[in-house]
């Protein structure tokens, strides 16, 4: 499942993640740090979390932001995220809908762009996602 900011029902986090101008690495661990805390304190509902899948669901916009992050700072390299869709795995206990070759197309692809492609980005499959 990809998982950008759009998916995040805190509205602070999601500013917070979403502002990629101002985003950095210490932001990234406030959100997390809050973010566990409410989980301790059983409070996900209540200050606005995602309550299905509320961890991956977390850590997935968090590993995005990060991603953009390091783009950043690293404008040498090509840093980006990327969802390959469901696919059949020992880990979803092979219900996936893509076979594992078909899942691995999207990030072989990123992998092969050209040294001036894309940094900091999020692709869902083959296409580039909207935070």
């Amino acid at each position: 499942m990809g998982l950008n900011f759009q998916n995040i029902s805190n509205e602070w986090a999601k500013a917070v993640l979403g502002d990629a101008e101002n985003l950095t690495e210490d932001k990234v661990d406030q959100v997390l740090r809050i973010f566990m805390n409410d989980v301790k304190e059983d409070s996900l509902e209540a200050k606005g979390w995602p309550t299905l899948l509320a961890t991956y669901s977390i850590s997935k916009a968090a590993m995005n932001g990060y991603a953009r992050v390091l783009a950043k700072k690293y404008p040498s390299f090509q840093i980006n995220c990327v969802c390959p869709g469901s696919v059949k795995t020992d880990i979803n206990y092979n219900t996936g809908l893509l076979p594992v070759e078909e899942g691995a197309e999207s990030a072989v692809r990123l992998v092969l762009l050209p040294n001036n492609g894309p940094s900091g980005h999020f692709f869902v499959r083959m296409a580039r996602s909207e935070f």
